[in-house]
């Protein structure tokens, strides 16, 4: 080799170590730049409304990904940390149409949690009745249920989200809701930058339609005298001042609100403890038009007035 090419090769591989350490430079700025985005996995039953909570989230200024297979997951959160900021918050959407690689959910989660990804997974359910009634409104098939019937597909869902269901943060039941209420409840998790201490939902609801089945807290009204009873006030409900004056003057109905407030001050600061964010209180009359609605109203003020973020949804009221 002449002195020539020596010098050539010399320079040639200078250059390439330049080249090198500029790109090392420039992979480290990346790393350093690099925000592991917040994200969110929506799941739950086929027709329990997966798409609303989707369109919902990403009208607040999420990133969202529909039917993402499981073992991307890793991958998606990847692509948004290397965004440089641009893609803070992700929500996926994932459920059974993806059920070849559902099994790869858990290694996901498990690789998700190594890496200290906030993570949460909120599920929706609905009972078999609003599901049958949904699929059959839309002249659509299960997704499970093959050459059987929509009830059939509808067990087979449950029983490949049950361990999932376990594993959600938040768990909400459509059942009762419609797309404006369940938009509310969502906005009232995921709307804000700062995220509050804990945030709760108060929900009235009638017994003889069933408990809430994602109550974690339920209060029994039927102990106060029903409005119902009463001719005038019965074609109103608890929103109503005439109502609300009527239940909150019977004997025990202030004590039993002061009590009760201050019992959920107390779980709640248990809740924040164990850093359970999010909790929803049921509240119950007969039908739940009358006293439950009153009760939530002013307990819902009364957990607004002690820095708790609520939302009130009145579950069966006008179903009479």
């Amino acid at each position: 080799m002449s002195k020539e090419q020596a010098a050539q090769h010399r320079d040639a591989a200078q250059a390439e170590q330049g080249d090198g350490a500029q790109l090392g430079t420039g992979t480290t700025a990346e790393a350093e730049e690099a925000v592991i985005p917040e994200l969110v996995i929506i799941s739950g039953m086929s027709g329990a409304g997966r798409s609303t909570a989707a369109k919902c989230l990403e009208d607040l200024g999420w990133f969202v990904v529909d039917n993402l297979p499981p073992a991307l997951i890793p991958t998606m959160v990847d692509l948004g940390a290397r965004s440089q900021g641009n893609v803070a918050r992700i929500a996926v959407v994932v459920d059974v149409r993806g059920r070849r690689f559902f099994d790869n959910l858990k290694e996901s989660l498990a690789d998700l949690a190594d890496r200290r990804v906030k993570r949460r997974i909120v599920y929706l359910e609905a009972s078999d009745e609003a599901l049958v009634r949904r699929f059959e409104s839309v002249r659509r098939p299960h997704p499970l249920q093959g050459d059987g019937r929509i009830v059939d597909g509808i067990d087979a869902e449950r029983d490949l989200l049950r361990e999932l269901r376990g594993d959600a943060d938040l768990v909400i039941d459509t059942s009762g809701l419609n797309v404006h209420e369940l938009r509310a409840k969502l906005d009232a998790q995921f709307a804000g930058d700062e995220e509050p201490e804990l945030r709760a939902t108060v929900m009235s609801f009638g017994y003889k339609y069933g408990l809430p089945v994602d109550a974690d807290l339920v209060a029994d009204c039927r102990f106060l005298p029903n409005p119902h009873w009463v001719p005038e006030l019965r074609p109103f409900n608890g929103t109503t001042e005439e109502v609300s004056n009527y239940v909150f003057n019977q004997p025990g109905a202030k004590e039993f609100l002061d009590r009760y407030a201050e019992l959920l001050q107390l779980i709640a600061a248990g809740y924040r403890r164990e850093g359970k964010r999010y909790v929803t209180i049921a509240v119950g009359c007969t039908g739940g038009k009358h006293r439950s609605v009153a009760v939530s109203e002013k307990l819902a003020r009364r957990l607004s007035g002690a820095g708790v973020e609520t939302v009130v949804v009145h579950r069966d009221m006008g179903r009479e």
